[in-house]
Parts: structure tokens; sequence; C-alpha cells
């Protein structure tokens, strides 16, 4: 059993928060509000938030495009030096180039620093293989990081990233490949992914392309997801409603009629506002969205070109500084509103306090998971997007579920990277 006592501020999603309280934790279950017992934490009158989920990335890659950066600081669109030989295709040759295990070494210092954040559950997108060999790769790298950290990974296969220079005359042949048996079925089969992701836009796949795409995933079990309205704007978000996508990512050019069929089919807007930033391209439109009733959720979409911010404090603060949102709504973009990109056991990791139906009575929480806890300095949860750069400097709380038991590390250990190796002991490992 473990305490977390002397808890200034309890977040609890949905803007609202309990003041003053402990934790009593036991098997990854809040048990009661203010006790002691045989492990005690003090929270030192900190604000306690859940993990934060990063619902976009594109975490595993290789190869640099720091070069597209300058291009872009010339005055190159995104499409221009894609069309230059950029872009997504230039990751796609170092990708097929790497081994297993490179991907996995690159990938491991970037998931570090991701909990160094406060970052307890990200997705991970393939997408940079485009061939049965390496987007089986880059989706069996993902479930090598996630042996080695305890951070929960959540797969998604994006075959359909773009249309590979080999299949360039050939569009039909590439998506027939993407939705294969021998692709798209084995890795459904092997449990590879948990969703199927299509980018529909001009430089990628079509409408119809990404709806055959998507609808082939469902019938294998997987979660569709989307890219939609990035650069152009042909309907992506209208369909994502059609389809009953979990998400629909990006959104910078969605209109009122794509932003009316979200609200009516409850899909999920995920914005990007750190790939704006880095693009300088104008944010997605959140407050409009937040207003009319869709539901946003807020990530990095971490990846070589368009986006290399591992932050997600920073997008947070991004959201509230360039889209309107306040610190209240953007954190629950990052964690109650995030959760169903994941998937379920993220949404009961992210949801301890029931972030999604809070209650009033503290009591009412009783039963509820708590599986990662986060604390981040200062008496605000609201903190984290005020001060990104430091809200994980000091005292950080890092709770997680391990062994069947509930275990705890204090003294800075997400910005070091702490997890729980066995059933109640804590192991701090160096930032890498």
């Amino acid at each position: 059993m473990l305490v977390i006592r002397n808890i200034g501020e309890l977040f609890v999603g949905d803007g609202r928060s309990i003041r003053n309280v402990s934790l009593r934790i036991e098997n990854g279950r809040i048990l009661d509000f203010g006790a002691e017992g045989e492990e005690s934490l003090d929270a030192g009158g900190g604000a306690v938030i859940p993990g934060l989920i990063d619902s976009h990335t594109h975490l595993v890659f290789a190869g640099s495009r720091s070069d597209e950066f300058v291009m872009r600081a010339k005055g190159m669109s995104y499409l221009e030096i894609a069309r230059a030989g950029g872009g997504i295709s230039r990751t796609v040759e170092a990708v097929r180039k790497a081994s297993l295990e490179e991907l996995v070494a690159f990938a491991l210092p970037r998931l570090a620093r991701m909990l160094s954040y406060g970052v307890t559950t990200v997705e991970v997108k393939s997408g940079y293989g485009l061939t049965v060999v390496d987007e089986i790769k880059m989706l069996l790298a993902v479930r090598k990081l996630q042996e080695l950290r305890s951070v929960e990974l959540v797969p998604t296969y994006l075959g359909a990233h773009t249309i590979p220079p080999e299949y360039r005359d050939r569009r039909e042949a590439y998506v027939d490949l993407v939705v294969s048996d021998e692709l798209m079925g084995w890795v459904a089969a092997e449990g590879l992914a948990e969703f199927v992701d299509v980018f529909c836009e001009e430089s990628a796949f079509t409408v119809e392309e990404s709806r055959r795409i998507l609808e082939a995933g469902k019938k294998r079990g997987l979660g569709p997801r989307i890219h939609a309205d990035q650069i152009t704007q042909m309907g992506a978000s209208r369909l994502a409603a059609e389809v009953g996508c979990v998400s629909a990512d990006h959104l910078e050019r969605i209109d009122e009629g794509g932003i009316a069929a979200l609200r009516s089919a409850g899909v999920i807007a995920g914005l990007l506002p750190g790939c704006s930033f880095y693009l300088g391209v104008a944010q997605a439109p959140a407050r409009r969205l937040l207003d009319s009733g869709v539901p946003v959720a807020f990530a990095t979409n971490y990846n070589p070109g368009s986006s290399m911010v591992e932050s997600l404090p920073l997008v947070l603060s991004i959201a509230c500084t360039q889209m309107r949102v306040t610190p209240s709504e953007a954190l629950v973009g990052a964690t109650a509103t995030a959760a169903p990109q994941s998937r379920s056991v993220a949404l009961e990791a992210a949801s301890g306090l029931d972030l999604r139906n809070v209650l009033a009575e503290p009591s009412e929480h009783r039963g509820r998971k708590a599986v990662r806890i986060v604390e981040v300095p200062g008496t605000s949860a609201e903190t984290i997007a005020i001060l990104p750069d430091s809200a994980f400097e000091d005292g950080t709380i890092e709770l997680e579920l391990a062994g069947g038991r509930a275990c705890g590390s204090s003294s800075r250990v997400a910005r070091h990277g702490s997890s729980c190796t066995g059933p109640s002991s804590p192991r701090s490992s160096s930032r890498t």
C-alpha cells in the first residue's frame, strides 16, 4: 500500500480539482483519501496530475532532416520540399536502411526525455517503412521499446503515410498492399497495432483511398484514426465522421462543415500545436472546436521533419498562447480527452479519478484505477502549461502499477526516468 500525502491540488479532469488531500493506493486502485500507509510519499503541497498522454507521435525513425528546417526558413513550403524529394520519403529511405536494433537504440533516449516531461503514455506510429518487412520492423521496434521502458506505448499502423517511390505510378497496387493479409492482416493478427491511420492529403491519399484503408482496418479490429485537413481542405474530417474514427488529427484547414461532422459523430479533434509552431503556419481552430462541443486532445506529433518537439508541456503552453486555450483545457486535452486515442488500459490509467465523469465527493473515487500519476512543483496543476520548461525539474513523484502492486519514488524521478522494476522496489536510471 502506498500513501501520497500533503497534496495541494489533485487534478481530476474537466478543469476541476480536489485540494488538500492524501491518496491511499493499493494494487493500483484508490482505496481512500487521507490515511497512513506502510510506504508514504510527501507531495510537499504540490499539485498531482494523471500522467500525460502523448496521443500522436512518430517516435521511431532514423536519419535527420534538419536541412529542411533551413529550407522552410528560406521560404519553401512543406509540399515543395516533399516534391523535391524531401519530407516523409527521405525518412523512409533512412528507416529502410536501419536495423530493428538501431531503430530501438535511436528511440530510447527520445522516450526517456518524454518521460522526463511527465508523459507516461505515448502513441507511436509506423509509416516510415512502407514495405511489408519495414512496416513490421517499425512495429516490432515499438514492442521492444515497451519491454525496455515503463512508459505505456500504443502502436498504430500507418502504412498509408505516403505513396513510396516504387509505387508512384501504381497507386492502387500500393493501397492493395496496405490492406493486404500479408501486411495489415499480419499486423492485426500478431497484435502489433491498436489502431490504423492514414494521411488523407493532396500529397498522400485521396478520400476514397483513405476510406478503403480505414474500413479494412476496422474489419480487422483496428481502431480508425486519420491525418485530416492539414494542408488542404478535401473533406477528410467529414470522412472521419462517416467512418467513425476515434480521432481526426491536425485539422489546420478544417471548415465549419467538418466541425459539425466531428461534433455529431463524437470524433476527437487531435490538435498538434507544436507542428504549426515548427512549420510557421496557422494553428488549428482549437477555440472554435471547443466552443462547438468537439472534444479536443493535444499531442506533440514528434517527428523528424515537421515537429521536432518532444515536450508535451511545451505543446500545451503553445496551445494556450496561440490557440486561446486555457491551461486547464490544455491539461484535460493531454489526459482525459487523449485517453481514447490510446486504448482502454490507457483510459483507465489516465482516468484514475474518473476524469471523464468527475464526481463532487472524494469518496466516490474509491476503487478507481490510479496507475500513473505525476506531481508538478507548485500548488497548481496549471503550472505545467504556464512554466513548461521547469514544470518537472523538482520533486516529481511518479506512481506506476508494477507486478500487480503500486510502487512509488520521489526526488525528481520523472526528470531522471524512474520506473518500477519489481513488485515494490523503484529503480532510477539516468537520462540518456
